[in-house]
């Protein structure tokens, strides 16, 4: 669902050229870091005792012991992400991480194990929820485009017109929601998801845009009980081919390792099994 490369994550790159470029012996891979939000909710959260719970950390588990690995989970703010993983910090980002041509151009990817559709989410008992036309998914390729897609966008600006809409700062459905609806809406940017729940329940806000499994969860929790899904659902390429382990592109045994260890887990059912755990819909693939 997430994560845009930052520039600092360029910088680092640049400047690990050099060594990059000198070819080097394969890594025989025992140990690995693996850096989630532990804030995005039910594809990662953290406990109140301070481990890692959720859909991601238990197919890490999963994967990791099929890969022979031992795996470490550390909680990292999303706005770090990408320089920690250039850095060293970690070895892999598992949150919600949705594969781009553009972010391919930076780093590595596993085979995805998720596929999810995005839209937006209001108050019942607000007037956006008529407005905006009842729940729909539609399919879009690469470039945003598909059936239906100009009926929707236009009945979405007609409703959001001098409204404000939250979404998490920095994600793949940042350029979506600027692009389609910056020049007639507001668009606040978050830290993280939950804020802009906690403005969308008060009223500070009158739409929020995010992944729908982030919201079936939200929309659990006593506090967001008012908030709904409204109007059309966007689902297809246009978020890239689904969320996959993001990896430096120097380490290529790693990948392979993930690779396997993800298409034996989409094989016998597991990625399924904890899918329909959390989400309470099967994501896979």
């Amino acid at each position: 669902m997430k994560l845009q490369l930052t520039t600092a994550f360029g910088v680092l790159a640049l400047l690990a050229g050099t060594a990059l470029s000198t070819p080097a012996a394969a890594k025989e891979w025992t140990t690995v870091t693996i850096g989630l939000e532990g804030a995005y909710e039910p594809w990662n959260l953290t406990k109140p005792d301070g481990t890692l719970d959720g859909f991601e950390p238990e197919l890490a588990k999963d994967i990791c012991a099929r890969a022979k690995l031992e795996c470490k989970l550390i909680a990292q703010d999303w706005d770090g992400m990408m320089t920690g993983l250039a850095a060293g910090k970690f070895d892999v980002i598992m949150d919600a991480l949705s594969i781009t041509p553009e972010r391919e151009k930076e780093i590595a990817f596993s085979k995805p194990y998720a596929v999810t559709p995005a839209g937006f989410a209001v108050s019942k008992s607000g007037p956006l929820a008529a407005a905006m036309g009842p729940v729909s998914i539609l399919k879009l390729d690469d470039k945003g485009e598909g059936e239906g897609m100009k009926d929707a966008i236009a009945t979405l600006r007609k409703a959001l017109t001098g409204k404000t809409v939250g979404i998490q700062t920095a994600t793949v459905y940042t350029a979506f929601v600027q692009k389609n609806f910056g020049d007639v809406a507001t668009i606040r940017e978050y830290k993280t998801s939950p804020e802009h729940d906690l403005d969308l329940t008060a009223g500070r806000i009158d739409a929020a845009f995010d992944d729908n499994t982030y919201f079936t969860a939200a929309f659990a929790k006593p506090d967001n009980a008012d908030l709904t899904l409204a109007g059309p659902q966007f689902g297809g390429q246009v978020w890239g081919a689904g969320e996959a382990l993001g990896l430096r592109k120097s380490d290529p045994e790693l990948k392979a390792k993930f690779d396997e260890a993800i298409t034996a887990a989409l094989a016998d059912g597991t990625v399924k099994k904890l899918s329909e755990k959390w989400f309470k819909v099967n994501v896979a693939p």
